[in-house]
């Protein structure tokens, strides 16, 4: 399957949506973005994964005044994968209230359903060094 034009945009759009939806409250809305069965894999920040829509909007609502108040998306680089799956590696920020921020990494699965392309799989990945510890 070649990825068109179309199918890019979609994908960057909606990797892109998850920011707007998360920092307006707009939680309802996730199912816009992910399959029903996806797995939001956290085990980075020793968590285990979550799974389902459902559970990833009661984390957010369990962790409250702690959520960022902006999550900012980047450097979103699709390709392809097996069986129509497309593979995406984004860079994420993370402001919270306080003025500090972080970083990580997301390893994101998409698949094509009748409502458009939706993330089945996501890994969140911590950048807590610079150069991944790389030294001289």
């Amino acid at each position: 399957m070649a990825l068109t034009i179309e199918d890019r945009t979609a994908i960057s759009e909606l990797i892109s949506m998850h920011g707007h939806l998360c920092d307006e409250g707009e939680l309802e809305r996730l199912d816009e973005l992910f399959t029903d069965d996806v797995v939001y894999d956290l085990t980075d920040f020793g968590l285990e994964p979550l799974v389902g829509v459902e559970a990833i909007c009661a984390a957010a609502l369990a962790l409250g005044e702690a959520n960022p108040v902006g999550h900012h998306v980047t450097n979103i680089v699709l390709t392809e994968g097996d069986e129509g799956q497309v593979r995406a590696r984004s860079k994420g920020i993370g402001i919270n209230a306080d003025g500090t921020s972080g970083s990580v990494t997301y390893e994101d699965t998409l698949v094509s359903t009748g409502q458009g392309w939706r993330i089945s799989h996501r890994k969140v990945v911590a950048r807590r060094v610079p150069l991944s510890g790389r030294s001289k």
